[in-house]
């Protein structure tokens, strides 16, 4: 059986590579057929072609310009992403293990979760407004939503045995809570971070399009009403980039604390 097991991790180290590399198959022919088509004319002015995308990408990068609008959009975005996840997650643990609190947070969420946080803009604008400390509201508005919901299921999907063993030995509740319904979360709660990271970055633009003097947002707007459109792409990819790297910042972080927690489904055992 052991030879068997070894055999079955050889062939999976050996398969996802080849995976990994026929996944950018796809998205490499589509950039030689971009390309192909708009040397040839076969595309609209608007489908500008990746040459020249990277081009200005390079030279945006070499003056400065586009780095000071990333880092705008980055500490929004990220100090949202800080202040919406803390708190839904403090809260959706509190609901989930008490249910008073439960009976408080459950039909208030459920009532403002589908209502669009970007349309709350006017409202927000109006307390605080138009500056960073507007777009960071909504921002951790939209984010609290998914992080709270991810954390009050994994804090009610808590084995009962691990806490009634706690208790047993002599575990107080706040030792329970700490070493048995936090840890048990987890898994859950970074779910639902992930979730809120990907909504950081939306909101962060969608707020940036409406009023800002900065941001990758902003590049977007400006881009479009002098129809530059070689930095509309230029913005798209450095969104795209820098969310691809939180998120696999984010995978990595999570792989480190839930070690030994979750199924390694990509080496063939736990």
């Amino acid at each position: 059986m052991a030879v068997l097991w070894r055999r079955a991790d050889r062939s999976h180290a050996v398969v996802l590579p080849t995976l990994r590399g026929a996944g950018l198959v796809v998205p490499l022919c589509a950039l030689v057929l971009w390309q192909t088509a708009a040397d040839h004319g076969l595309v609209p002015h608007y489908v500008v072609a990746p040459s020249k995308i990277a081009a200005n990408l390079w030279s945006m990068l070499a003056s400065g310009e586009l780095l000071m609008h990333a880092g705008a959009s980055l500490w929004r975005a990220f100090s949202g992403f800080a202040i919406g996840s803390v708190l839904g997650i403090l809260v959706g643990l509190a609901a989930g293990v008490n249910p008073k609190v439960e009976s408080f947070w459950e039909p208030l969420v459920s009532l403002t979760y589908p209502v669009p946080k970007i349309a709350l803009l006017p409202i927000i604008f109006a307390w605080f407004g138009l500056g960073d400390t507007s777009k960071i509201a909504v921002i951790s508005c939209s984010v609290a939503y998914p992080s709270y919901v991810a954390a009050f299921y994994g804090a009610k999907s808590v084995n009962r045995l691990h806490v009634w063993s706690a208790r047993n030995m002599g575990a107080d509740r706040v030792r329970v809570f700490l070493r048995v319904v936090v840890p048990s979360a987890l898994p859950q709660i970074f779910s639902g971070l992930r979730i809120g990271l990907g909504l950081s970055f939306i909101v962060m633009v969608a707020s940036e399009l409406v009023t800002a003097q900065s941001g990758l947002g902003y590049l977007i707007g400006a881009a479009e009403d002098s129809q530059n459109y070689t930095i509309m792409y230029v913005a798209f990819v450095a969104i795209g980039t820098i969310g691809f790297t939180a998120d696999r910042l984010l995978l990595a972080l999570r792989r480190m604390v839930l070690l030994g927690q979750t199924l390694r489904f990509d080496q063939g055992r736990p």
